[in-house]
């Protein structure tokens, strides 16, 4: 037997494109996992946490699947649903405020503007938390932390509220379309928190 027939094949490695196509398919299917987590109505915190987490074990090539995005989901879950009760209450105030605005009271379009305004910012600061969630993490000091990172890196925030923007046009166009667009903006979130960690 030749040298050359006695060395064993190495397996074919996957090209970049295929890489990459691998992780974004992942992404849609992570959005599908986090609408079916999020029907709790103020479970979406622990789900977006949950597929960010399995987003970032995917990316580092550290395997996980719908059993580990699960189990984190249990985990996030026992503080994270006061955060998504919050979330709603902030929501409601800010539905108010734009219902003044249309009754055209004094001050409601200002009103109307801050809060609307105030909403977008804790929406990518709660994104933002949910990206670095792991467990045993604090939600306060998460999106304390987050809250600051809105803040100073704007760039990254920005991206952020362009993802949510195509998540509400995709809903608003076709409601199945927002689905797996939940899992690119949570991406997105891992993506944007891992640029500011290694600015």
């Amino acid at each position: 037997m030749s040298q050359a027939s006695a060395k064993p094949r190495r397996a074919p490695r996957e090209s970049a494109f295929q890489e990459r196509f691998a992780v974004f398919a992942e992404c849609l299917l992570t959005g599908v996992w986090i609408a079916v987590a999020a029907l709790g109505l103020v479970t979406y915190p622990a789900a977006f946490a949950a597929g960010a987490r399995h987003l970032r074990r995917v990316t580092d090539h550290e395997g996980g699947g719908l059993r580990e995005f699960a189990a984190d989901f249990r985990t996030a879950v026992r503080r994270g649903w006061l955060v998504g009760l919050a979330g709603w209450a902030v929501t409601a105030a800010v539905v108010v405020d734009v219902l003044a605005v249309r009754a055209g009271l004094p001050g409601g379009s200002f009103a109307g503007a801050v809060g609307v305004l105030a909403l977008i910012a804790l929406a990518v600061a709660g994104l933002r938390a949910a990206a670095v969630w792991e467990p045993g993490a604090a939600w306060r000091e998460l999106l304390a932390a987050a809250g600051r990172r809105t803040v100073l890196d704007p760039a990254g925030s920005f991206l952020l509220v362009g993802g949510l923007a195509v998540t509400v046009c995709s809903a608003w166009f076709a409601a199945p379309l927002a689905v797996p667009v939940l899992g690119a903006v949570t991406a997105a979130a891992v993506a944007v928190e891992k640029r500011y960690r290694h600015r």
